[in-house]
């Protein structure tokens, strides 16, 4: 074949290589004049057996060879008997075969294909087609044309080939008129589709801004985006203030359009003092089945004070400690009643309580589970007690993706442990609860049955969870439960300079820098290449063997993801610096990131549905399940270009399996944000002393920073920078209003 002269093709779809769903990239496999030609371009929709015509031209490929690049396409239906019966016996209809196609044109020839689409039930002349079947042939031919016509017509509103699919799956031949009147229902109610996708198809489609629809579908979504920076609920002038600024328009009535989503059940609107508070209705629920939930649980059982001081003797001598009062009082008041909060910073002997408590529920024969937010937290708290703690992802037994909610947006989890199936235990302790938001306590909360003892341990001073929500600190302030705060900074704790200055930054008492510590170390540079050029020599050279542990271990904190001293920037030149290429060491280019065997990476998102497994050093898998959530940390130990897979394992040994498609889910984790590292603890963190936005350099996020370390801490950069951050109280208020429901209830409770 002269490849340059060929501007034209046609043939059948033997064979669909490879296809974007995504985009409609598609590489696929046809005869043209007795020749196998391989096709690439972007079809909107395409399967085998289906007869295409091609304008284009033959483009080399460095490893494929010759393949036709496609511009502009047309399917054919077949016309021919043929044509009809090759269509037919591809496999394009389901229930029709080889020897059927064949009777099916001996019998109508030519016409076949008219037969097929205007008088289908004539098909039943055949044997072996009754009625039945004849109607599903004819409704699968007509399926396949108004797919296609759909793909086309979303195609003019630049729409996506994965996004379309999901439209028409959730919509059907409904999809015309709501693409034309309101698009706005995307938004609602497919998952992918936000206000912003939302608005572009409008303005392709002619909606004006002012639309009601528009409108309405404005202050959903920004009390969406509010709850993901932890907002439950936003104030009504603030709200209207915000949408009025995405729609960069001026309207009035906007309570007239809140009420119409009250009335749609989208929102909530609650009356506090004058002014009015706004929730997304799904988020007002959680709260109230929070607190409903948590006041069931809050039980008192009747117990002898001198046996239990026995009990607890016991344990101290059997483990070699010695509990202050508090410490005591905290396991009193686990064992009196069925919740409990136990609070308090760094040193302040919280595993040392939480063990006394897991010894004296074994003691009294009682069956006990430990939950965590994060694995690497429940893989410390397995080591530190002795027995196994999982995730409350893992402890409540994930069955898949998110559910829908009755307007069909993703906010929950399915979990197998829930109200019909709760879990089966005397007691659980959950540690880390500064990290838990309101969406996964009212999951967990759901799967504790009334009579099961709750003991929530953390530190309300920590950043708080990522998601909506300030669930910690809204059950403390409620005052409606038992809290113990453990203040007192044990002996050997006292020798940590962390400890004593993660208290001091706490307290707002000044710290100092010059002195000489083991474990609490500052480095002095200026420019953010001087501090980043003295990180690279503690994390390869100084920490390793100071701190007995390797590169990776050793954690870059930084403030901010986009600054001078950003993750971005620092991961980029800690893998040239820590895992350089290297031949026989194989790359994988996703977007801005090259991704390398070796690296270390973080997965940023939730996903409920990737497969992991757990292998011994044989090789022999021994555990195996579905999950992997936001901050789960490994190292990438193949890339597969053939397979086009992306091996990671995990820091708790899992070994995940990523499609390339899937690599938007990871980021290189040599530096992370400080947000990111909530419940985690290294041995070693370093941090970047360089300013940024005042509502990042707060008290706050320096003393989550500082905390994270378990043998050593290393600020580099300038001091005056590390003293703004410790005075600058400033941190953005959370809209939650879990206190106040817990309040309500236990009013209406103990009103009773």
């Amino acid at each position: 074949m002269e490849y340059e002269a060929v501007k034209y093709v046609e043939g059948f779809v033997e064979n669909i290589i490879f296809r974007n769903e995504d985009n409609g990239y598609t590489v696929f496999d046809i005869t043209y004049n007795g020749e196998e030609v391989t096709c690439v371009g972007v079809l909107s929709y395409i399967s085998a057996g289906e007869f295409i015509a091609a304008q284009g031209e033959f483009v080399k490929h460095p490893v494929y060879y010759m393949q036709f690049k496609i511009k502009s396409y047309e399917f054919r239906a077949p016309d021919d008997a043929k044509s009809v019966k090759r269509y037919l016996s591809s496999g394009a209809i389901k229930g029709i075969g080889e020897k059927m196609a064949e009777n099916i044109v001996n019998k109508f020839g030519d016409d076949t294909f008219r037969i097929m689409e205007e008088e289908p039930e004539r098909l039943a002349e055949i044997k072996g087609i009754s009625i039945k079947k004849a109607m599903d042939i004819a409704a699968q031919l007509m399926d396949k044309r108004d797919v296609r016509r759909a793909m086309m017509f979303m195609q003019e509103f630049g729409i996506s080939m994965k996004l379309a699919n999901k439209i028409y799956t959730k919509y059907g031949q409904n999809i015309y008129t709501i693409l034309k009147e309101n698009p706005y229902r995307l938004a609602d109610d497919i998952d992918g589709i936000g206000f912003k996708i939302a608005d572009e198809i409008a303005a392709k489609a002619g909606i004006k801004v002012d639309s009601a629809f528009r409108i309405k579908s404005g202050i959903f979504y920004v009390l969406c985006q509010a709850a993901g920076q932890g907002h439950v609920y936003l104030p009504l002038d603030e709200l209207e203030s915000y949408v009025k600024s995405l729609l960069l328009i001026e309207f009035d009535n906007m309570e007239s359009y809140i009420m119409d989503l009250a009335v749609d059940k989208k929102v909530v609107v609650k009356q506090s003092g004058d002014r009015k508070l706004v929730y997304a209705a799904i988020y007002y629920y959680m709260e109230t089945s929070v607190a409903r939930k948590l006041c069931d649980l809050d039980i008192s059982y009747s117990c002898n004070d001198e046996e239990m001081e026995e009990s607890i003797e016991k344990i101290e001598q059997r483990l070699n400690i010695e509990l202050d009062e508090i410490q005591k009082e905290a396991v009193k008041k686990t064992v009196q009643n069925g919740l409990v909060v136990i609070t308090g910073g760094p040193g302040t002997g919280k595993t040392t309580t939480i063990n006394t408590i897991i010894r004296y529920f074994q003691m009294e024969g009682l069956d006990i589970r430990l939950a965590e937010p994060t694995g690497r937290a429940a893989k410390r708290m397995s080591e530190t007690c002795g027995m196994e703690a999982q995730t409350i992802h893992r402890l409540l037994e994930i069955s898949g993706g998110p559910q829908e909610d009755s307007n069909g947006s993703s906010f929950a989890t399915n979990f197998d442990r829930n109200e019909e199936n709760p879990l089966e235990t005397d007691a659980i302790i959950v540690d880390e609860m500064s990290m838990v938001d309101i969406s996964i306590m009212n999951s967990l909360l759901k799967a504790v049955a009334v009579g099961t003892r709750l003991i929530l341990v953390g530190d309300t001073d920590q950043l708080p969870s990522v998601g909506a929500g300030n669930v910690l600190k809204d059950i403390i302030a409620s005052g409606c439960f038992p809290v113990v705060r453990l203040e007192k900074i044990f002996r050997q704790a006292a020798e940590s300079e962390i400890v004593i200055n993660a208290h001091k930054i706490n307290k707002g008492e000044p710290v100092v820098l010059n002195k000489y510590s083991k474990d609490f170390l500052f480095v002095r540079r200026e420019t953010p290449d001087e501090i980043i050029a003295a990180i690279c020599t503690l994390v390869k050279k100084k920490l390793p063997d100071y701190v007995g542990a390797g590169i990776n271990e050793i954690q870059i904190l930084t403030p901010s993801k986009k600054s001078a001293t950003g993750s971005l920037r620092l991961n980029k030149i800690m893998q040239e610096y820590l895992n350089p290429p290297q031949a026989g060491k194989q790359e994988k280019v996703y977007g801005e990131v090259t991704f390398r065997e070796g690296d270390k990476v973080m997965q940023i998102k939730n996903n409920y549905q990737t497969e992991w497994e757990k292998k011994s050093k044989y090789g022999v898998t021994y555990d195996a399940g579905s999950g992997v959530f936001n901050g789960d940390t490994g190292i990438i130990t193949e890339i597969n270009t053939f397979m086009e897979q992306m091996t990671v394992k995990f820091d708790d040994e899992r070994i995940v399996k990523y499609d390339f498609k899937q690599l938007e889910e990871l980021e290189l984790a040599y530096a992370i944000t400080v947000h990111k590292s909530q419940g985690s603890e290294y041995p070693a963190v370093v941090i970047p002393m360089y300013p940024g936005p005042r509502m990042l350099m707060n008290k706050n996020l320096l003393y989550t920073a500082v905390t994270r370390a378990r043998k050593c801490v290393c600020m580099v950069g300038n001091e005056n920078c590390f003293h703004q951050m410790a005075q600058n109280e400033s941190e953005q208020r959370r809209y939650s209003s879990l206190d106040e429901r817990i309040k309500e209830i236990y009013e209406l409770d103990n009103a009773v």
